[in-house]
C-alpha cells in the first residue's frame, strides 16, 4: 500500500519500509464523550479515525465528524461554548455513523491515547465493532521512556512533531479528536523506534502496549506475526 498523495511527508527517521509492515492494519482513534459524570449514558460527541500506512497518518482514508446525542450537552472545552449544541444538532446521530466506524476498524488494530477509555464507550454504543486489537500509545510511552511524561501534548512536543501534526491536521485543533488520532499515528512510529530500533513482533508491541479486553474475536489470520522496519 503506497503513501497518500495528500499526506504530509513523514519525518526522515521513519526509513524505508518493507512490505510486510505494511500489512498490518492500524486505526488510529480518537473519541470525544460527553463526560464521565454521564456514567452509563456517556454519549460520544466526535470520532476520529486515521489508517496508519507506511506508518504514518494517512490523511487521505481520514474520517473525521460529530455525531448528534439526540439530547442536550452541556459546553464542552474542545469545542467550545456556545457553539456546541448547534453543531451537534446537525450532526449524524451514531446509528447513521455506525457503519462507517464497523467498515474502518473491524479486523484492524485500533491506536489511541488510552485507547482502553475510548474503547469501553466506543464498545458500549457500537458492540458492532470488532477491532483486531487495542494499542495504547500511553503505555508505548512508559516502555520507551519511563522517566517522561505520558500527556500527549508534551509527547509530540518531546519527539519534535509540533510542527508536522500542524501541518498535516490542518483545521483542526488540539483537544479535538482529529488532532488527536493525528497525534497517536504519528507518535507510534517514533516510540517504536526508540523501543525496540530495528525490528519489532506484533508480540513485542501487543506486550508493551497492548489493551486486553473481553467479548474481542479473534484477529484476522491474515494479520502478519512480525515487523520489520527502520532499514
Amino acid at each position: 500500500m503506497g503513501v497518500s498523495a495528500d499526506a504530509a511527508p513523514a519525518p526522515s527517521y521513519y526509513g524505508q519500509l518493507p512490505a510486510a509492515t505494511q500489512q498490518m492494519q492500524l486505526v488510529a482513534l480518537d473519541l470525544k464523550g460527553s463526560g464521565a459524570q454521564d456514567d452509563d449514558h456517556e454519549a460520544i460527541l466526535e470520532i476520529a479515525l486515521v489508517p496508519i500506512v507506511n506508518w504514518q497518518p494517512d490523511l487521505a482514508g481520514k474520517y473525521s465528524t460529530l455525531i448528534n446525542p439526540e439530547r442536550s450537552i452541556s459546553p464542552q472545552p474542545w469545542i467550545g461554548a456556545g457553539r456546541m449544541d448547534l453543531e451537534l444538532r446537525s450532526a449524524p446521530v451514531l446509528a447513521d455513523v455506525q457503519p462507517q466506524l464497523s467498515r474502518r476498524i473491524n479486523g484492524r488494530y485500533l491506536v489511541g491515547h488510552n485507547i482502553g477509555a475510548a474503547w469501553r464507550l466506543l464498545h458500549r454504543r457500537c458492540p458492532e465493532v470488532i477491532p483486531a486489537g487495542l494499542i495504547d500509545i500511553r503505555l508505548l510511552v512508559q516502555f520507551a521512556d519511563p522517566d517522561g511524561k505520558c500527556d500527549l501534548g508534551p509527547v509530540v512536543e518531546r519527539l519534535g512533531l509540533g510542527l508536522t501534526l500542524a501541518r498535516m491536521a490542518v483545521g483542526s485543533a488540539p483537544r479535538r479528536a482529529l488532532w488527536d488520532s493525528v497525534a497517536v499515528g504519528l507518535m507510534l512510529p517514533a516510540l517504536t523506534r526508540s523501543a525496540y530500533g530495528r525490528e519489532v513482533s506484533v508480540g513485542q508491541l501487543l506486550k508493551a502496549a497492548g489493551v486486553p479486553f473481553a467479548s474481542l474475536r479473534p484477529a484476522r489470520e491474515d494479520q502478519p506475526h512480525s515487523l520489520h522496519f527502520f532499514e
